[in-house]
């Protein structure tokens, strides 16, 4: 059973620019290598994104919808992080 499928994909010049100069500085083997380890990247990139939503943002949705209370208003976000700039500016 094969592994691998070959595909036909259209670039645009700058991008494919970046590929074949990968390869011609000898950082890929071919601009399959390159394209591979693009998608490689991007798919570690999904992992992370998902992981976080799991670990971090749902628990801090369910707690607020536990608890109303805790939420901020976008006026005091805004308040706060002008409060930070000033003392990270003076």
């Amino acid at each position: 059973m094969r592994t691998t499928q070959q595909l036909s994909i259209t670039l645009p010049n700058e991008m494919a620019e970046v590929v074949k100069a990968k390869v011609q500085a000898g950082e890929y083997a071919s601009e399959s290598e390159v394209i591979r380890d693009g998608l490689r990247a991007l798919m570690a990139r999904d992992r992370a994104v998902e992981s976080w939503l799991h670990t971090q943002v749902g628990p801090a949705y369910d707690a607020l919808k536990a608890d109303p209370s805790r939420a901020v208003t976008a006026d005091r976000v805004r308040a706060r992080l002008a409060a930070e700039h000033l003392k990270k500016t003076r």
